[in-house]
């Protein structure tokens, strides 16, 4: 046993997680930013197409099943809530419900409640109630993610609450014949925690269905994934068998006889292509929408770009770095608008990719694709990525090797390794009991998949498609676009802060997006799509703005200003004044975009600037201290002249700013705590108040 296993095996603790919100119905989310979304649903129409298949012989054996049927919905912007579901589903013979896993994206209308989530082929045959389980990521600002968003507003219509997204007719007795159960995902560094789960868990009493179990929460901020597996064990199991096996049923349950780790079955098999191998371009088969997995849909609609500027916003004196790239977009489909976010598809290094594929026996070179396994339905199989694709594209494009894995991640990598060491370590980091040793040496200590599979349990062996099935995604990461769309149509900047730092074994690290971005040269191709974001300027060019964002929140602002300086200068529009309150360490190593703030102000775009240099005097000095210091001002450009307010940056300073904010209300407007509350939420329906926090 090398020494870093004896250091995987012995050390002291940490916490992290990811977030997202998980609701259970029976009977039916870097948190990024607010988005103003453009596709909605405009009426109570269906869509043509299901990923569900209602056609699927859906009968039971009750020796096996004996709780019946269980369908779990998810909402998921990142994959936390699907992988969830899937979870629970690999639990279906061991608890006796036969699951059903769908994504809540296939809820477009009333009528697919009805014929999906309520189909009688789903209820108990004796009470004719129906098992539904939910999972919805809550999702920036208190918004589910887009997947949930039809069902959502169909709460929203069903309750008789104005949408305009969404007609329809109330409906108090919607769900009627629905038992259910609710688990929030979400971070409580978030103004709106949890606010998904707690609408789904309240709009589905007020619409007749029947709540089993009080509404459960994970907390991303201390730890989700263990909030989630007690919720799971304690509540969500215990309380289906209390009340749907309740004469003591027994269950036909498959265990491994031996008491070892089952190794997982596999939806797909790899199919390879031998004639394919040296093409210098393979190009990935045409799939249908319908054929490619919700989560991973990004990987088919993101395009190259090709980066040609890049430059250090920094001096040499500060030590760390923040990118200023350009991106060519003139031939994305998709144009952006001013503020909106660029999502960067990461890569990872070579280096990764050769140790994982050495410490695998795996061919790079070999072209592959995933087909249906022999068990599996075929015109039901989904696509996780594009493929035939090489192995080093599939290890370089698609697989997150660097992110330390769940924990129930490395139960299953536990049942690949072939020595006891290395499997007992990787088991009990996976338990419960072993959280805090996960959380020190996993997540503090920054080991990745690649890490664990080439230095640290090296007895780990497993087939290409196991891998595949294991292994988790990587995920888009967004980024607040810093540049106008009406004075660069064709080019997407970004203001990128690199990720860096030293391991406890004193080997460099650094973040997986941003190592790949710093890694690029200008010339080189990024794959990226365009997001909507909230952050839009007043339709009224005349109305001014407040503008918030310390360090790299400054990208979205940045944008605002060479929009208000088009329209006044190139335009000939009025505009209103522009108020902008930036942060950061020092004036002579971070103040990123000095010259520009300089030449805004040269040519009258520009009002007041107001930055806190935190590092320059004995008492620190942040961007919501001066924002205080301005009061009166501030409150007579909101209240009286209908300013808007923008919001960019850590979710520290957001909230100070909004408590600031809420105070001068409170003592320069006069409202009481919950007016001033009441005040800034109305703001922010009429988009007059936008923020775009991260952690």
């Amino acid at each position: 046993m090398s020494a870093k296993v004896e250091s995987l095996l012995f050390h002291p603790s940490i916490a992290a997680s990811a977030a997202a919100t998980i609701v259970f119905a029976a009977g039916l989310s870097y948190a990024l930013s607010v988005k103003k979304r453009t596709e909605h649903y405009t009426g109570d129409i269906c869509a043509e197409d299901s990923l569900v298949d209602s056609s699927e012989d859906d009968s039971l054996d009750p020796n096996i099943f004996p709780g019946g049927h269980l369908s779990l919905l998810y909402g998921s912007q990142t994959g936390t809530s699907e992988a969830f579901c899937n979870q629970i589903q690999e639990q279906e013979r061991e608890h006796g419900f036969k699951i059903r896993v769908i994504d809540l994206e296939e809820i477009t209308c009333s009528e697919d409640v009805q014929s999906i989530i309520l189909d009688p082929k789903y209820c108990d045959p004796l009470t004719k109630r129906t098992k539904v389980a939910l999972v919805v990521a809550t999702y920036g600002e208190g918004d589910p993610t887009d997947n949930a968003l039809n069902f959502y507003n169909i709460l929203k219509v069903k309750l008789g609450i104005h949408t305009d997204e969404m007609d329809g007719e109330a409906d108090t007795h919607f769900f009627d014949a629905v038992d259910y159960m609710v688990f929030g995902l979400g971070n409580r560094q978030y103004e709106h925690f949890n606010s998904v789960a707690k609408f789904i868990d309240s709009a589905l009493e007020k619409l007749s269905a029947t709540r089993i179990a009080q509404l459960g929460i994970g907390d991303d901020d201390n730890d989700l994934e263990g909030d989630f597996e007690t919720w799971k064990e304690n509540t969500f199991w215990k309380t289906l068998k209390s009340t749907y096996l309740k004469h003591g049923t027994s269950l036909l349950i498959e265990k491994n006889k031996h008491g070892n780790i089952v190794k997982p079955e596999l939806p797909f098999s790899v199919k390879y292509h031998p004639s394919l191998e040296g093409r210098p371009l393979i190009m990935p088969d045409k799939v249908e929408r319908d054929q490619i997995l919700n989560s991973s849909r990004y990987y088919f609609n993101s395009h190259d770009c090709v980066m040609n500027v890049c430059r250090e916003l920094r001096t040499p004196e500060d030590g760390g770095s923040t990118l200023h790239m350009e991106f060519d977009v003139s031939k994305l489909e998709k144009k952006y608008y001013t503020a909106d976010n660029l999502a960067v598809l990461p890569m990872n290094n070579n280096e990764s990719v050769e140790l994982i594929a050495e410490a695998l026996e795996f061919n790079l070179d070999a072209v592959f694709s995933l087909v249906p396994s022999a068990n599996a339905s075929s015109d039901k199989f989904q696509h996780s990525f594009p493929t035939p694709c090489t192995v080093r594209d599939y290890l370089s494009r698609y697989c997150d090797l660097i992110s330390p894995p769940r924990r129930s991640e490395l139960k299953k990598l536990a049942s690949y390794a072939t020595d006891p060491t290395d499997r007992n370590a990787l088991t009990r980091m996976s338990s419960k009991e072993g959280k805090k040793e996960y959380a020190d040496k996993m997540v503090a200590g920054h080991v990745g998949i690649v890490d664990i599979v080439s230095e640290l349990c090296t007895s780990i062996s497993m087939s290409l498609d196991e891998f595949v099935a294991l292994c988790p995604r990587l995920q888009p990461r967004y980024y607040t676009i810093s540049s106008s769309s009406s004075v660069h149509p064709d080019s997407i900047h970004i203001t990128v802060s690199i990720l860096s730092g030293i391991r406890r074994d004193s080997t460099d690290f650094t973040g997986v997006c941003t190592g790949h971005l710093a890694s690029i040269r200008p010339g080189d191709n990024c794959r990226v799509f365009v997001r909507d974001s909230s952050f839009r300027l007043p339709t009224d060019s005349t109305k001014p703005i407040i503008m918030i964002g310390p360090g790299t929140g400054i990208a979205p602002m940045r944008a605002l200003l060479q929009e208000r300086a088009h329209q006044k200068i190139e335009m000939g529009k009025e505009v209103g004044p522009n108020v902008l309150y930036f942060g950061c360490k020092n004036s002579k190593q971070d103040f990123i975009y000095a010259d520009e703030l300089e030449e805004f102000q040269r040519n009258g775009t520009l009002n007041s600037l107001y930055v806190a240099f935190s590092r320059e005097q004995k008492k620190k000095v942040y961007v919501q201290h001066l924002l205080e210091q301005n009061s009166s001002k501030t409150w007579s450009m909101i209240d009286k002249l209908d300013a808007s307010i923008f919001i960019c940056g850590g979710t520290k300073m957001g909230h100070d700013v909004v408590q600031v904010l809420s105070r001068i209300a409170m003592e320069v407007g006069g409202m009481t705590e919950d007016e001033a509350k009441t005040y800034y939420d109305q703001l922010h329906t009429q988009g007059r108040f936008v923020q775009e926090l991260w952690s």
